[in-house]
């Protein structure tokens, strides 16, 4: 099964706060995911990725509307978790640029 996502290019950068960095992090980029599928993302993680993301995502709920810090390992299973279950690669996300989640 084949699924359309694609990384969204904004005119104005979207802020997200970065809670451990006590600072907003400025994305010309992102993604949009859908909340099931982003909590099935964070469950297949192994522990340093999830650990990882906590660490830029600091007492953030997964809820919709809610917008996340991206990062290299994120990217990477985000990637997999879309090539794996829907057939879909989405190699223009995994080149190292930053890049905002909002879960929809």
């Amino acid at each position: 099964m084949n699924k359309q996502i694609e990384i969204i290019l904004e005119a104005s950068p979207v802020n997200v706060a970065h809670d451990t960095y006590r600072r907003e992090c400025r994305y010309t980029r992102g993604i949009h995911i859908e909340e099931q599928e982003f909590l099935a993302i964070l469950n297949s993680m192994n522990r340093d990725s999830r650990l990882y993301f906590d660490f830029h995502n600091p007492r953030k709920e997964i809820k919709k509307g809610t917008y996340l810090n991206g990062h290299s390992g994120l990217a990477y299973n985000i990637y997999e978790y879309y090539k794996v279950h829907f057939n879909t690669e989405i190699t223009e996300l995994i080149n190292g640029k930053d890049f905002y989640v909002k879960i929809i």
